[in-house]
């Protein structure tokens, strides 16, 4: 039976109201790390004994197998309905491993994809990874604003294939190991070299050698940010 909002804990009140309204911004739930930032919560074990208080109040659901598996199963006082996209059901696992500038390039280790902590995992419906097994694909937050005509906004999450080719037009994850930086283009190959080319015209293209430009994933699907 689902307690009185009331009894649970400040901290609890914080992270319900915290889950739902990050939820409702960007689409999906946030991570063990982002819900300890905002409680100010240095432990992740801390964390997690307080989600589960609240699974056995009543107020979410967890996916165990799925690190960002949260799913609000009850109202909260003051805040309604609730995220009915949290915890969907048949999701795939898959690596958030950090930014990717749609805009100037930004530094980015060339290990991209490596050292993933359990943390950094989100849960990914499969009509979004084009067919691709889960172990093939990842996901990077985009910063920036130079793709937005091919619908791409600041904030939200693509997810890509790893791969080291792309054809003319392809959107990509383009690694430029001279200036140990990374974007987020369109992808051209011409007689003199490469074009990497914005959806956005207030930016200029980046013309850059082909042996200054490497290929880390061709963009398969993005997870709007809902604002």
């Amino acid at each position: 039976m689902i307690k009185n909002f009331r009894l649970l804990s400040k901290r609890q009140q914080h992270m319900m109201r915290f889950m739902h309204d990050y939820m409702k911004e960007r689409g999906f739930p946030p991570s063990i790390r982002e819900i300890g930032e905002e409680c100010g919560i240095g432990s992740t074990s801390v964390v997690n004994y307080n989600l589960n208080k609240l699974v056995d109040a009543g107020y979410i659901a967890r996916e165990g197998k799925v690190s960002r598996g949260l799913r609000i199963v009850a109202p909260i006082p003051g805040v309604s309905p609730a995220p009915r996209v949290l915890g969907m059901p048949t999701q795939n696992r898959v690596a958030l491993v950090g930014r990717i500038a749609a805009g100037e390039p930004i530094s980015l280790p060339e290990d991209i994809g490596h050292h993933i902590d359990e943390d950094d995992y989100i849960a990914v419906p499969p009509d979004m990874l084009g067919g691709f097994d889960e172990g093939e694909v990842y996901a990077l937050t985009v910063r920036g604003d130079s793709m937005v005509d091919s619908m791409i906004q600041d904030g939200d999450i693509v997810i890509l294939r790893r791969q080291n080719t792309a054809d003319n037009g392809e959107m990509v994850a383009a690694w430029l190991p001279d200036d140990n930086e990374t974007t987020l283009k369109h992808f051209y190959r011409e007689a003199d070299g490469i074009r990497l080319q914005p959806a956005n015209t207030a930016y200029q293209p980046i013309y850059v050698h082909p042996a200054n430009c490497e290929i880390k994933g061709k963009v398969l699907s993005v997870m709007r940010s809902f604002r």
